[in-house]
């Protein structure tokens, strides 16, 4: 039976080792000191242990049934979620003053990743929920926040975005929602929305859908796009609920995995709706939250990684097959494990090199979304949106690699539900796709971000390499990780310049290596990680505090990274340079 064991240790070490969370200048942030983070990342590990991973199963087994109009979640579903709803973490990081917490989003991310890990389908619900949230805290009226907030921070009422209609996904100006102004000020919203997650569901006594609409008349495209709060059920003045609104699910996806949310197909039938912000500025207020949004659809990539490998760790430990080609390494047994083979060796160093990068990677852009927010730092946001495409679109392709690497391990068992390692593989698969595909991160990269204030943020992370390779140059212990760390860099410049020099020229030549230019971008985040992972590493093993084999073995696992993985970089920048041409010259009828 597949199993999840609580990260807290690792994440401990990026937080205060590599990120030294305790020293930075971010409000919140000089109250994270290690018995602080240590107790509520403890008492999250425990829930993502013993509350969520033993669900995961079984909501990949029952998945959800739609009946009379109604979704039936997974059995322990709705217990679940009281745990969570019960110990506060729903608000986590919400705003006090409608109920939450108010702790900061990097210590978030580090409690979301190990609740993600456990069970990534039924952290979807208070996940969208807090989507919702986000969007009415940052744009709704004074009434609308106080009217649905309180309950959204709590999960007393869930919450959810519709976008993606039949005919259209990424291009959301083919919408055709329509929302009638009526003489109250309310709108009627009609039309449907697909892919809906956790759009129906009885875990939460109201749901408030947040709706993109176009109001008639308006004007064409995105530009005539207005966003609208419809809750499942009315909410009275005095905050009781009332009426069903004309909201209903007509549908359930069957879907490849991620089988215990309830993925919707909703329709409005001239339901009241109540406008966000500005009439034809719904898409500005839906794309307030994107970046923690894809951040949050990378700690799912990376979550499903993680799983995945320690259930791959432990079976390479256990299963015994054949003996080792250099010598018998378990005379005891019949056989020898197959974790003394190279090739298991290697697929399980591949796992566990991506993860912990990953996971520092992860973590290091949650803190600039805090310095952005609590600091009102336009730097810090401007370089983390440069980093929010390579987050989502690199942790959850390579997130994907590693769950289906870990299910290799197996062999023959990892082709089977008994071990689990399949689920983990059909659970990741969504999240290449979902909040803005993979293709569509990469083109959002190359062909907006980078330009971005004349290229300023781009700039500005090169220059942080430089200055951290600088800065670190003179321990010679450090050589074997600033040399690839600096060739890599060199590479992604040079794809950079090779974009400026031929893609105004002809777009497609940008377009056609973007994926790959992303995914070097995501390698030298990954050897930046590295690189501070052995800074932070050495530093402990030079004062002689805590576990000498954890330190030694993170630099192991990083010098495995900078010679097995950062030279891809070389490679992804041949395909840069070599353009379009080959990728579009064959006609669309000739495929």
């Amino acid at each position: 039976m597949p199993f999840y064991e609580p990260t807290t240790k690792d994440l401990d070490f990026v937080l205060h080792d590599v990120l030294k969370v305790n020293e930075q200048d971010i409000p919140g942030f000089d109250e994270m000191d290690r018995d602080f983070t240590g107790a509520v990342l403890e008492e999250a590990g425990k829930i993502a242990r013993d509350v969520l991973a033993p669900l995961n199963r079984v909501g990949d087994e029952q998945g959800c049934k739609l009946e009379n109009g109604v979704v039936r979640v997974p059995e322990g579903f709705e217990d679940a979620v009281n745990v969570l709803r019960d110990g506060g973490w729903t608000g986590f990081d919400c705003d006090p003053e409608y109920g939450g917490q108010g702790m900061p989003y990097t210590l978030s991310v580090a409690v979301g990743e190990m609740h993600s890990s456990a069970n990534m389908a039924l952290m979807m619900y208070p996940g969208l929920t807090h989507g919702a949230y986000a969007a009415i805290h940052a744009h709704g009226s004074d009434e609308q926040k106080a009217t649905y907030l309180p309950n959204l921070v709590s999960f007393k009422w869930g919450g959810t975005m519709n976008l993606t209609e039949p005919q259209c996904g990424t291009d959301l100006g083919l919408i055709r929602t329509k929302a009638e102004p009526q003489d109250d000020g309310t709108y009627k919203i009609t039309g449907q929305k697909i892919w809906i997650s956790a759009g129906e569901h009885e875990m939460a006594e109201n749901i408030i859908h947040l709706v993109l609409a176009k109001i008639p008349g308006g004007p064409e495209g995105v530009k005539g796009i207005s966003l609208f709060i419809v809750p499942k059920f009315m909410v009275k003045e005095d905050g009781s609920l009332g009426e069903r609104n004309a909201v209903s699910c007509g549908g359930l996806e069957e879907k490849m995995g991620i089988h215990g949310n309830a993925t919707c197909v909703m329709n409005y039938d001239g339901a009241t709706g109540f406008l966000i912000g500005e009439q034809h500025k719904g898409l500005r207020a839906m794309f307030t939250m994107m970046n923690e949004a894809r951040l949050g659809v990378g700690m799912q990539g990376l979550g499903q990684a993680s799983v995945a490998y320690q259930n791959a760790l432990a079976f390479a430990k256990d299963r015994i097959q054949g003996r080792a080609v250099t010598g018998t390494k378990e005379p005891e047994k019949a056989a020898d494990s197959i974790i003394h083979y190279p090739d298991v060796r290697r697929m399980l160093m591949d796992q566990k090199s991506f993860v912990e990068g990953g996971r520092a990677f992860m973590l290091w852009a949650a803190t600039m979304i805090d310095r952005s927010h609590r600091n009102d730092d336009a730097d810090a946001e401007g370089l983390v949106s440069l980093l929010i495409p390579v987050v989502k679109s690199f942790l959850t392709e390579k997130g994907l690699d590693a769950a289906i690497s870990a299910q290799q391990v197996y062999g023959g068992s990892g082709f089977t539900k008994e071990w689990g390692a399949e689920q983990f593989v059909r659970d990741c698969r969504i999240a290449l796709i979902y909040e803005g595909t993979n293709g569509i991160q990469a083109l959002d990269l190359v062909g907006r971000k980078l330009a971005s204030d004349n290229g300023k943020h781009v700039m500005a992370f090169f220059e942080l390499v430089k200055s951290f390779i600088k800065e670190n140059g003179d321990d010679e212990r450090m050589t074997e990780f600033l040399e690839p760390l600096k060739a890599a860099s060199k590479d992604l410049q040079a794809a950079g310049m090779w974009f400026m020099q031929n893609g105004m020229k002809n777009p497609d030549d940008a377009l056609s290596g973007a994926q790959d230019f992303l995914n070097m971008f995501g390698h030298v985040c990954l050897g930046l990680m590295w690189a501070r992972i052995a800074k932070a590493s050495y530093a402990a093993l030079d004062a002689g505090t805590g576990d000498k084999e954890f330190y030694e073995s993170k630099l192991v696992t990083g010098r495995y990274y900078m010679t097995r993985k950062l030279p891809e970089t070389g490679l992804l920048l041949t395909r840069v340079q070599a353009g379009g041409e080959t990728i579009m010259a064959l006609e669309a009828a000739n495929f």
